[in-house]
């Protein structure tokens, strides 16, 4: 389980400490810059795409589990893609609130939308509204708003956003739009409708070869972390893809 920009593990705590935890063995771990992991040693290195997924798999293999399914929210769906094209042991995924883009601006600016909020993606300092605002955007404004989902915000590296997106599109970094379109293995796409953040009709636009149940899944009336805002209908949902 792979948060989002400026999150951490336990937003996925619906998941692992419910009744998905008891079936599944459930991995979440904090990125570098976020939650209790530490600043990156090398940002540069570190704070973009590659860098995530590469120290996602190293995580991976160093608990020696060969082969695993993902579930990558936001940025989390992003490094899910990174990883598929660097390795085979993704034997599924599963991405939300995640739009895969091409490598250039005018795609990523159709990808995402341009809300009020999308700016602090990539802003190194926050004043304590910026935290506030990011927190509430990101989780949905429905969504229950716990204090360690703004402490997670206010902790995040600044580095860590201003890197990633400096080099969002940057050429070393796999083509995300062709990763998703061309997986090889089964490809889950669960959105909320009212995500402040992606484009949703962008993402349905896409033709995809191994698209899991033929459709991008689009839960009505919810935001942008549904398996947080709606875990009673988001967990049926990841059972049956995990199954």
């Amino acid at each position: 389980m792979i948060h989002g920009n400026s999150s951490c593990k336990e937003v996925f705590r619906n998941q692992y400490d419910g009744a998905i935890g008891r079936d599944y063995r459930c991995i979440a771990m904090d990125l570098p810059g976020h939650g209790a992991s530490d600043d990156a040693a090398d940002p540069e290195r570190t704070y973009w795409m590659p860098g995530y997924a590469e120290a996602a798999m190293q995580v991976m293999e160093h608990l020696d589990i060969p082969a695993y399914a993902v579930l990558g929210w936001s940025l989390g769906g992003h490094i899910g893609l990174e990883m598929i094209g660097r390795t085979d042991a993704v034997t599924r995924l599963m991405i939300s609130g995640t739009p895969p883009f091409e490598m250039t601006k005018d795609s990523v600016d159709r990808a995402f939308r341009d809300t009020p909020h999308m700016h602090l993606a990539g802003q190194r300092d926050f004043s304590a509204q910026d935290v506030t605002d990011y927190a509430r955007s990101t989780c949905g404004e429905n969504a229950p708003q716990e204090a360690f989902l703004h402490e997670a915000v206010a902790r995040t590296d600044g580095r860590a956003r201003e890197r990633m997106i400096d080099r969002i599109t940057d050429a070393a970094a796999v083509d995300q739009r062709r990763a998703a379109a061309k997986a090889n293995i089964p490809l889950a796409i669960v959105n909320g409708e009212e995500d402040a953040f992606i484009d949703n009709d962008y993402i349905a636009a896409i033709s995809y070869d191994n698209l899991w149940e033929g459709q991008v899944h689009r839960m009505v009336g919810i935001g942008h972390a549904p398996f947080w805002e709606v875990p009673e209908l988001f967990d049926p949902i990841l059972r049956r893809f995990l199954g």
